[in-house]
């Protein structure tokens, strides 16, 4: 789920490494857009630190280069493009079989590839992994149910209360590093370098 397509894949065989050097993990991967002479694609990669599965702007924009400088070489993606480098953010999409078990306790919503129990669509609270398959516990249902990883499409956690608090015990426990990171970095540095061309095009306008 980390990639979809083919070019998503190709794509993530490449970034994975890149990330590895500045110990982020790719999360995610996703290339939309018209292929057609002329139509612009989006390319949105969502990453997080190894440490503790968060990443600041400064992280991003360092990916984002790395990234930048590959495309510009090697020209995996025809025609014009937009890049995106994110944090999952805090209802972050689960898409590698350890989610699941890191996530445990958290309500999810997830779509499989096929009928189980006559519907594809669940929601629940997650309650582990075992083997290669995800457990949750499903409303109404008095038995965890257990589903093959393979058959996921899209999962995700629901931004509820326990999420929030979750999420702000996380923030506090990192202290202010990401702060004190980010306050060296420029927000110029971030802009891709299509956008520095479209500005100078429109001064001479």
């Amino acid at each position: 789920m980390r990639a979809k397509t083919t070019e998503e894949r190709k794509l993530l065989e490449v970034f994975d490494p890149l990330a590895e050097e500045m110990e982020l993990d790719i999360v995610r991967v996703r290339l939309q857009g018209s292929r057609d002479p002329g139509g612009s694609r989006f390319l949105q990669i969502m990453a997080e630190r190894k440490s503790d599965g968060d990443i600041n702007v400064t992280q991003c924009a360092r990916l984002s280069r790395a990234i930048s400088a590959y495309i510009d070489e090697a020209d995996p993606i025809p025609g014009e493009f937009t890049l995106e480098v994110s944090s999952p953010g805090i209802d972050r999409p689960l898409t590698r079989l350890k989610d699941f078990e890191t996530y445990e306790g958290l309500e999810a919503r997830i779509e499989l590839d096929r009928l189980a129990e006559g519907r594809k669509r669940f929601r629940g609270i997650l309650a582990g992994i075992e083997d290669d398959h995800i457990a949750i516990d499903l409303e109404g249902e008095a038995e965890t149910a257990l589903m093959p990883f393979d058959w996921v499409v899209e999962a995700k956690l629901i931004l509820n209360d326990e999420l929030l608090k979750r999420g702000a015990e996380a923030k506090a426990a990192r202290g202010e590093e990401d702060d004190l990171e980010d306050e060296d970095f420029d927000d110029d540095d971030f802009e891709d370098e299509d956008d520095l061309e479209d500005d100078a095009a429109n001064e001479n306008d």
